[in-house]
């Protein structure tokens, strides 16, 4: 390829918009433009390595038994009704309406499609276990889409879905895809990790997500150096001790405490309860189970010190569609405001009728943090404003209908497993494989006949990659101040040949040709940089393209024998010209992740 025959629109300045180093290569580098926010063209060069991302997973997928199939981007919403998704997923959904009035769903993710198809099309075991996969267009209503590729309401996603007849296989398909990930992101020459991952609106028990270390990320991962345990901020755990136990004194009491409405006032004078001895109280809002569009309080206990993690309180609520109660919903539910609540005795509390009409106290939950359990000596709002209770212990003076892990881990806190200090980073979510189970193929009828006569539903799992993320984690990942550096495997072209002068007499073309051409025979993707630039231009260029060599050829060197071979990240190579094709060559193999 010459480079006058494509579109290479490099920029010395990145748009204003453009916040990370990534986005900002990404446009400098002539790799895409934006059309609208979140919505990006792919150019010639964004493309080509788009393509090679998409041929790795393909040959990956391939490798490990999945199928390729490509499903429908528009999707009735019945289906989504069916999973119950079409409420808990309302936010990210974009729906369009046909001429007759019909609304569709423009296609985030497949579950619903492909368990249509296996409830259709798989009746026995005997077809079991099967994993079909695709790569295509997904659409998300981001809010607000920002960093590029990172965050867009547009991308591609290469997504697959298991299905098996039990737990042991569907956890062996899991494995396959856990593997393959790996072996993907490894091959894509990005540094990456599984860590634990919260399974969110997808669903299922098991789920890890691969992570491409980076400051920009949007995740917090949390770490250990010593025994290698990772998982998602939302998933982490961690092996720090419960509330130590006192002595359970005198019944509580209650106390003044006027104008106190935070943890922190109350740690002062002249009260000077410290914030682990304090029961932080918060009240959320969650979807009744009889109806989405109904909603009822349940109320949450944290130690003082702690933040709740809304990720997992989701897992232990059984729903996505919460949020915090405004004032006035805890006013009614617990007679107090804000900064003065508490579940002690909490059925007995409330004295109002309205109040005993709206809350059923037999089935009222209370959920509290495994940190608490067994404390005592405890000081807690008194659902009076102005007022809290000491002496509480939560055995004695509070019903628990659920105790969980509701806390966020914090850097420092021993480990879990080796009780070594946990480290927190940031990091890009690239890949997340999840275990469902049953929950879709229950809600669509995805059975089989099993080999006992018996009609069960099918286990399943899925597997997500976002393609264009990969794309612009890998340069958030490799790049300097002069641009992009490709890893070999996906650059867009591998060698840039810089001829210094372009006249198709001169010798330095000549041979400009003649190394295209013996390259290009075997199998490396060159371009020509024809352009009438001055050397600095050309050789600016290539460096923020980011290809991974290049060879320079001027009438100086060329005079004194050689050519110049310039790894993007490493030093120049003075080569006679007839050893350039096998030199290239020998680097090629030497810089190619996960080479086979």
């Amino acid at each position: 390829m010459l480079w006058t025959k494509t579109l290479i629109p490099t920029l010395r300045e990145a748009p204003s918009d453009a916040e990370i180093v990534s986005h900002k290569l990404l446009l400098r580098a002539g790799l895409i433009r934006k059309l609208a926010g979140g919505v990006y063209t792919f150019l010639p060069l964004g493309l080509r390595s788009l393509r090679k991302i998409e041929q790795i997973i393909r040959e990956e997928m391939n490798r490990a038994d999945a199928v390729e199939v490509l499903m429908p981007a528009l999707q009735p919403t019945e289906i989504w009704e069916q999973s119950g998704r079409a409420e808990t997923a309302k936010d990210v959904l974009f729906k369009v309406k046909d001429s007759s009035g019909r609304q569709w769903f423009l296609s985030p993710t497949a579950e619903e499609v492909i368990t249509t198809l296996a409830a259709g099309e798989i009746n026995s075991y005997r077809q079991l276990p099967k994993n079909f996969y695709q790569i295509s267009v997904k659409f998300r209503d981001e809010i607000r889409p920002r960093f590029g590729l990172m965050r867009a309401k547009e991308f591609i996603m290469k997504d697959a879905y298991s299905f098996d007849t039990a737990d042991e296989g569907a956890m062996a398909s899991y494995k396959k895809m856990f593997d393959a990930y790996k072996r993907i992101f490894d091959r894509c020459g990005v540094q990456n990790f599984p860590v634990e991952a919260d399974t969110g609106v997808i669903g299922g028990k098991h789920s890890h997500e691969y992570m491409v270390p980076a400051e920009t990320g949007e995740n917090d991962v949390v770490f250990c150096e010593a025994c290698g345990y990772a998982a998602n901020v939302e998933k982490a755990t961690s092996g720090i001790p419960k509330t130590a136990a006192r002595e359970i004194g005198t019944a509580i009491e209650k106390f003044a405490t006027p104008g106190v409405v935070t943890i922190e006032a109350l740690s002062k004078e002249p009260y000077k309860v410290p914030a682990n001895r304090q029961i932080k109280t918060l009240v959320y809002m969650k979807a009744d189970r009889a109806s989405l569009l109904d909603t009822k309080p349940v109320l949450i206990l944290v130690r003082g010190d702690d933040q709740l993690n809304e990720a997992k309180l989701a897992g232990a609520i059984g729903t996505t569609v919460f949020r915090p109660a405004t004032p006035d919903e805890i006013r009614k539910v617990l007679g107090a405001s804000p900064g003065s609540l508490g579940a002690v005795n909490i059925k007995l509390n409330p004295t109002q009728e309205e109040i005993r009409g709206l809350i059923d106290w037999d089935n009222f939950e209370i959920l509290a943090d495994e940190r608490l359990r067994g404390a005592n000596d405890m000081t807690t709002g008194a659902n009076e404003d102005g007022f809290h209770f000491k002496n509480v212990s939560i055995e004695r003076d509070i019903t628990v209908t659920q105790w969980t892990d509701l806390r966020t881990v914090s850097a420092g806190e021993p480990c879990g497993k080796c009780a070594k200090p946990l480290k927190i980073r940031r990091a890009i979510e690239v890949g997340h494989v999840f275990k469902l189970g049953t929950k879709y193929s229950e809600a669509l009828n995805a059975t089989f006949l099993a080999e006992d006569g018996s009609r069960k539903p099918c286990v399943m799992g899925c597997y997500g990659i976002g393609v264009t993320r990969t794309l612009q984690a890998i340069i958030e990942q490799s790049n300097d101040k002069d641009g992009i550096i490709w890893p070999m495997s996906v650059a867009p072209y591998t060698v840039c040949i810089t001829p210094l002068a372009i006249a198709p007499e001169s010798p330095v073309m000549q041979l400009a040709e003649k190394l295209y051409a013996e390259l290009t025979a075997q199998g490396v993707d060159v371009i020509i940089d024809d352009r009438d630039e001055r050397p600095g231009v050309k050789f600016k260029d290539s460096e923020l393209v980011g290809f991974p060599i290049r060879i320079g050829i001027g009438e100086k060197s060329l005079a004194k024998g050689e050519v110049e071979i310039k790894p993007r990240a490493g030093a120049m190579l003075a080569t006679k010209p007839e050893e350039a094709v096998a030199k290239v060559l020998t680097l090629i193999k030497e810089l190619t992740p996960g080479a086979k």
